[in-house]
């Protein structure tokens, strides 16, 4: 009769390789035949030892766990690139005016500045957009005092015309607006509801946590339009200029002085500011045989916009649109709750008739393609545990890779947090790929260790040098993978990069831009 038995070990130390004997009852005290043990025998030695890897598991799972919701959101990783927009208008000027007068002078002085890397312009009728990106190792900071020092130094080589001088602000190139509204109104004009929208809707959007900048584009800035007859103006013997002159100065808010008595003193309160298209009617700009020459003789003022060569329509109704754009690193989708949770307090607040109303909203897709990508995973890490069992049919080789790959993947949120990574596009798709990695080589790993097990090493001995050898092999497969995946992301990112200072010339020349 054949008895047979196995001495466990409840410790955290390695156990001997040959604690697996056959005992016969005609040997028993004398000698010990040591034997191979089975694959079982094996897992049941590794799993005592592997309880003193429980704590941290635990800690990176709880890690990841709570890093996972602190990840931000958006279509694609943030790269920013040291970009800043210079821009300048002069009304009624051409773009062969404005491109001669306002951006070459500007473009000779930006030249002179380090680690410019492109520079492009723009000009359209009464507007000049300047582009410049820096190298990406440049502080925009520094960047930034650098073109205002260009642009002073400019300063005498613009054009006199010029009504202020250039502004300009930082921008991402590869960004685009995250969330589009339409502001329409059938009770209103267009110049009323531009100015609710620059002054309300824009503003208030703004101080929301997560916005960046909010572009007004179709914008219809309200001003008072003078018409003047040539044959009338021919008439009185005035010329144009006069008459420009006579219109600026006649809105000045200016102190008014004060009448000093013998006890009191009294300040002179009067506003000269003209607010109407008929009071710029009465304005007098010269004199003919003694009597006042005004507005009115020769032409007529009338209420408009600033520039009747833009416009905005939604759905068919003219209007303007707010282009919202998103901080870098902020979680888009966040962002764009709050937007669409503050829009009915919006609402409330600007006059009744004014319509609100939802043109673009990119978390659409980006909220379909993260939940598609995590459902994925999800079957996918499902799918691996069921044919890993089906082929090996054993419990805990199935635990070990179905334990190691959610492992992996909740560990890699925290690495993500920490490194500042979002969840994207290219990182979810990055993470759908190393879930066959980790099955590849945790099969591959697995595998090796028995193979020195089953030779007559320890568990301990046996996962060292299984690991020695496996190691390098699961580097060299990881990492071409990732440097292709990052070079093709820096190609993206340089096709992208034009666009957005693109997107806001267009706007600018041919949309209205202004930053709320």
């Amino acid at each position: 009769m054949t008895k047979s038995f196995s001495m466990g070990n409840t410790s955290c130390a390695p156990e001997p390789a040959s604690r697996y004997f056959r005992v016969t009852s005609s040997n028993v005290g004398r000698t010990a035949e040591p034997r191979q043990a089975s694959r079982h025998e094996h897992l049941d030695a590794i799993h005592p030892t592997a309880r003193c890897d429980l704590a941290p598991m635990v800690a990176i799972l709880m890690a990841g766990i709570i890093s996972y919701p602190a990840l931000p959101v958006a279509p694609l990783p943030q790269v920013d690139f040291p970009t800043i927009l210079v821009s300048a208008s002069v009304p009624g000027a051409s773009p062969e005016t404005m491109a001669s007068s306002v951006a070459t002078p500007l473009e000779r002085q930006f030249a002179q500045i380090s680690g410019v890397t492109q520079m492009t312009s723009t000009s359209a009728l009464g507007l000049s957009n300047i582009t410049v990106q820096f190298d990406p190792n440049r502080n925009i900071d520094g960047a930034a005092q650098d073109i205002q020092a260009a642009i002073n130094a400019a300063a005498g080589q613009l054009s006199k015309n010029l009504p202020n001088p250039p502004i300009f602000r930082k921008v991402n190139p590869a960004d685009t607006p995250v969330f589009i509204i339409a502001v329409n109104s059938d009770n209103h004009s267009v110049t009323e509801t531009d100015d609710y929208a620059d002054t309300i809707l824009a503003q208030q959007l703004s101080q929301l946590s997560g916005v960046a900048q909010v572009l007004i584009l179709g914008e219809q800035k309200p001003s008072v339009r003078v018409q003047i007859d040539p044959v009338k103006l021919a008439s009185v013997g005035v010329g144009l200029e006069e008459i420009r002159l006579a219109l600026a100065t006649a809105t000045v808010d200016g102190p008014k002085g004060v009448f000093d008595g013998t006890a009191q003193s009294f300040p002179i309160y009067n506003n000269d500011q003209l607010f109407k298209a008929e009071d710029y009617n009465d304005v007098i700009f010269g004199f003919r045989n003694g009597s006042p020459i005004r507005i009115r003789d020769v032409g007529t003022a009338v209420d408009g916009p600033e520039n009747t060569r833009i416009a905005g329509w939604a759905n068919g109704r003219r209007g303007m649109q707010l282009a919202i754009f998103r901080q870098p690193g902020a979680n888009v989708t966040e962002t764009v709750d709050r937007i669409k949770s503050a829009l009915p307090k919006l609402q409330a607040a600007i006059p009744p008739g004014i319509d609100i109303s939802v043109m673009t909203d990119r978390t659409q897709t980006i909220r379909a393609s993260i939940d598609d990508v995590q459902a994925t995973m999800a079957i996918t890490v499902a799918l691996v545990v069921i044919v890993i069992f089906l082929f090996l049919g054993d419990a805990w080789a199935t635990m070990i890779v179905s334990v190691t790959v959610p492992m992996s993947l909740v560990g890699s949120c925290a690495a993500m947090y920490l490194l500042g990574y979002s969840l994207d596009n290219l990182s979810l798709m990055g993470l759908t790929i190393a879930v066959g990695f980790v099955v590849d080589d945790a099969i591959v790993m697995l595998e090796n260790v028995y193979r020195y097990i089953e030779s007559g090493s320890s568990p301990a001995q046996a996962a060292i040098k299984g690991a020695g050898e496996i190691g390098f092999t699961i580097i060299s497969i990881v990492e071409p993978v990732s440097g292709s995946l990052k070079r093709k992301l820096e190609k993206s990112e340089q096709r992208l990069a034009p666009k957005k200072s693109q997107f806001e010339c267009a706007s600018s020349c041919f949309a209205g831009q202004r930053p709320g």
